[in-house]
């Protein structure tokens, strides 16, 4: 009997001690310290910012948990980072939209640009044309076979010099090459340059935007962590349960680790 009770004390001192070695001290109340997690994504951020800045509106200011300069910050802030977010996102819908369209459209004018090659070099092979004519392209004259024509660049700078060259040919009085025509040919090549054009003002556009809203995002997230610790700092007398949930209505977020889990565990056992 003796050692059944001994086991039994032995057990609450052991609980007593999980306690006192897990529990922080705060105005002599024990509280277990859940992580607290800033914003990492923009929807977050965003969301953290409207509910501090609910708070504001609601809350006369001399029992605001934040400071009234933190408040017009956020005023300020919020209503920027928003407006960036909701430009990014437009232009990403743009950039996404015009995308087919571009890409539809290098594929053409590469096919173009091939095909009036292979013509040129069947009509050389049945005799129709000299070989000599390949100098007007660019091309070496015994070279039979397509320039390279993958990478952008290499699109805009060999369809130069075949339309160039054809134009000048004819010019000279060669017969036209035709299916396709470099008439044809040149349409494509023009609608390629403008949606070129177009796809790399756009980038550029995303770019800029990108660029700012980093920029903003530090400051974002400085403005959070000051209001989020002005809160805490408020709100650190009330009892854990209560500040944690005075803390959460201004924003905060907070998680436990996984082995804080268990510490919450003890603490419901031993309370």
């Amino acid at each position: 009997m003796n050692i059944f009770l001994l086991r039994i004390v032995f057990f609450i001192n052991k609980l007593y001690y999980i306690r006192s070695r897990y529990k922080l001290v705060i105005n002599n109340n024990y509280i277990f310290m859940p992580y607290r997690r800033l914003p990492n994504t923009d929807a977050a951020r965003i969301r953290a910012m409207k509910t501090a800045l609910q708070k504001g509106e609601e809350v006369p200011p001399h029992k605001l948990a934040f400071s009234a300069k933190l408040l017009v910050d956020l005023r300020r802030l919020f209503t920027l980072f928003e407006n960036n977010i909701k430009h990014y996102r437009h232009s990403v819908n743009i950039q996404n939209s015009k995308s087919k369209e571009y890409s539809e459209t290098l594929c053409k004018i590469r096919i173009y640009l091939t095909h009036f090659v292979r013509v040129m070099n069947m009509a050389i092979t049945r005799g129709e044309l000299p070989v000599e004519i390949r100098t007007f392209y660019g091309i070496s004259v015994n070279d039979s076979t397509v320039p390279p024509l993958i990478s952008e660049n290499e699109i805009v700078n060999w369809g130069k010099k075949i339309i160039e060259g054809e134009e000048t040919r004819i010019i000279k009085g060669g017969s036209p090459i035709t299916n396709p025509t470099i008439a044809v040919v040149k349409v494509w090549y023009e609608n390629f340059i403008q949606a070129l054009h177009d796809n790399n003002t756009q980038a550029k556009k995303m770019s800029d935007i990108m660029e700012k809203n980093n920029a903003l995002r530090k400051e974002v997230d400085k403005l959070i962590s000051e209001i989020w610790n002005e809160v805490e700092k408020s709100h650190a007398a009330y009892l854990d349960e209560t500040r944690k949930t005075l803390n959460e209505e201004y924003g905060l977020v907070y998680f436990f680790r996984k082995e804080e889990l268990g510490r919450t565990e003890y603490s419901t056992l031993v309370s």
